[in-house]
């Protein structure tokens, strides 16, 4: 099995990042992945005591289709980020002052309206990641199994509807899901995949358009009998992880 691409999403909701290599450490995410989120503004996220919340306190695409036309760009040395609407609209800003901060959320509530709940929050925890699940890790995704879907339903879908930092080929469809419990090598790294990933209506979004065009976890309940596309895993042992490395079971 090889990797062929590696994405980090450094803000939750918005475009990713593609990658030709990363360091993974023991018990942590791919290096700034889902580092900041633009909480909404009913969410009781507190950045001085960060804990896990449902994705829907967060402006992403499960509740806010639109924010897949936002693309951004984030430079970890500089701490700038840059977010670019349809058109010439754009905004770059420090994520490291509170008034980079502040002109980041504006931008993307204005952007947002009313599905905003209020004024955004740019957020960031030291430490915390916004992943949808409370353990932290990385996400994998098969190619295979998405062909299978793909093939299922008649039409082709983007890789990056599903929003996984892993995907890889050379494995039959759905057998991923056989390594539940089970310890895998990727690249120079060891994790321990402990759970498939139930697809929510965030894949339902054409990235181009921000429109919901393809209703993905129906779908899969539709021709396969679960809702699930992938699997999460932990990081068990560092290591390099680059395009092109293996990936293979212990």
């Amino acid at each position: 099995m090889r990797i062929e691409h590696l994405y980090r999403y450094p803000v939750k909701g918005l475009s990713a990042e593609s990658l030709e290599e990363v360091t993974l450490a023991e018990g942590e995410v791919i290096p700034h992945d889902r580092r900041f989120a633009l909480a909404q503004g009913d969410a009781p996220f507190d950045e001085a005591a960060p804990r896990f919340l449902p994705k829907q306190n967060f402006a992403c695409l499960m509740a806010n289709a639109r924010v897949a036309l936002l693309h951004s760009a984030f430079d970890s040395r500089s701490g700038i980020l840059v977010i670019r609407g349809p058109g010439e609209d754009r905004v770059a800003a420090s994520t490291r002052t509170a008034e980079g901060r502040a002109t980041l959320s504006d931008f993307v509530t204005r952007f947002l309206g009313a599905e905003a709940r209020g004024q955004l929050r740019f957020v960031e925890a030291p430490g915390h990641a916004f992943t949808d699940q409370k353990r932290k890790g990385v996400s994998l995704l098969n190619l295979a199994s998405l062909r299978a879907l793909e093939d299922a339903i008649g039409r082709r879908l983007d890789p990056l509807r599903f929003r996984a930092n892993i995907y890889f080929s050379g494995l039959p469809a759905w057998a991923e899901f056989a390594w539940l419990g089970q310890e895998v090598l990727l690249g120079g790294a060891r994790l321990e995949v402990f759970k498939r990933t139930v697809r929510c209506p965030a894949t339902q979004v054409d990235l181009e358009t921000g429109e919901r065009d393809c209703d993905v976890p129906r779908l899969l309940r539709e021709h396969f009998g679960h809702a699930d596309l992938g699997v999460h895993a932990a990081v068990l042992e560092g290591g390099r992880v680059a395009v092109g490395d293996s990936l293979e079971p212990v």
